[in-house]
């Protein structure tokens, strides 16, 4: 009998982007096999296709969404805040949390971008500009109003996302700080970075 569309062709969906998303991370793309993915999953491997047409499609998929959800995450988290030093601290605390809760999407859109297909690559790089450029936009606005010293805002918006995006390489739940101290802590040295009180 033929399966029939709804939460079970759903909910295999689900599993093989997260099973993908598991074995990019532990294994890296290029080592990653269909045939373990499908075994993961407990599904033929010729069934992966029912879901997405290469694995390259899949990568594709992982990282846009990942690149997508986080463009409209910081937008709520930014919202309300009008001041250049209130959006500068609201930008730091949402990229703070939102790659400390994942860890591996974060990985993967970062060391895999390599293996992208061009066309899938530019695509991403697009998302990704468009993100810095929050960032970016914030940090003129308040080098213009004489709020912060900003020499170069690309060079210092690639400074601060990275400053920010290492918490990904050592954090873990239940550790010596919270959250929120980390939040505390982090926030402190960007505006120490940039402030001109």
């Amino acid at each position: 009998m033929a399966r029939t569309t709804g939460s079970n062709g759903e909910k295999t969906a689900a599993s093989v982007r997260e099973a993908g998303i598991r074995l990019i991370w532990e294994k890296g793309f290029e080592a990653m096999s269909l045939r373990r993915l499908a075994a993961e999953v407990g599904i033929q491997p010729g069934s992966l296709y029912n879901h997405f047409e290469t694995k390259q499609a899949l990568l594709f998929d992982i990282v846009r969404d990942h690149m997508e959800t986080l463009l409209a995450a910081c937008d709520v988290a930014l919202a309300g805040h009008d001041e250049p030093r209130d959006r500068l601290i609201a930008f730091a605390g949402f990229h703070l949390r939102y790659h400390m809760t994942r860890r591996m999407l974060v990985y993967i859109a970062n060391s895999e971008l390599r293996s992208l297909e061009h066309d899938n690559r530019a695509a991403i790089v697009s998302l990704r500009k468009r993100y810095e450029q929050k960032l970016t936009d914030i940090l003129v606005a308040g080098h213009e109003r004489g709020l912060f010293r900003v020499g170069d805002p690309r060079v210092t918006t690639f400074v601060i996302i990275w400053m920010l995006t290492g918490i990904c390489e050592w954090y873990q739940p239940g550790g010596r700080m919270s959250e929120d101290d980390l939040v505390a802590v982090h926030t402190d040295m960007v505006l120490g970075a940039v402030d001109t009180r």
